[in-house]
């Protein structure tokens, strides 16, 4: 049976099914910290790899293989400038995941009471 003819409720099962395996891939990803406090940072705007380097407080070929990562994955774009490749989110939705991991580690560290 082609995916054209499937019942609406395999459809949707698989749908669903593929949704989570590119969320959980998304987190997997963040879950580095370096490739976290690269997000976090392209969050506030492009940045270029000195920048980032500056940032994330890692060494610069480890900047560079993370950023390839990301890169390969979809999470970021670039753009050249000149000599230097400038990098930034693919878009806002990410921004907002990162900025909701933080907040959570807010309330994890400052032991704030959890809210909607």
């Amino acid at each position: 049976m082609s995916s054209g003819t499937r019942p609406a409720g395999a459809r949707d099962s698989q749908v669903r099914s593929d949704r989570l395996e590119v969320a959980a891939s998304v987190l997997a990803l963040l879950a580095d910290r370096t490739r976290l406090a690269l997000m976090e940072r392209l969050g506030r705007g492009e940045a270029d790899v000195t920048t980032l380097t500056e940032a994330c407080g890692a060494a610069r070929p480890s900047v560079s293989q993370h950023l390839a990562k990301l890169r390969l994955a979809g999470l970021v774009t670039t753009r050249k400038d000149g000599r230097r490749v400038v990098y930034a989110l693919r878009h806002g939705h990410l921004r907002r995941l990162v900025d909701e991991a933080m907040n959570v580690a807010d309330h994890e560290i400052g032991s704030l009471p959890p809210h909607d």
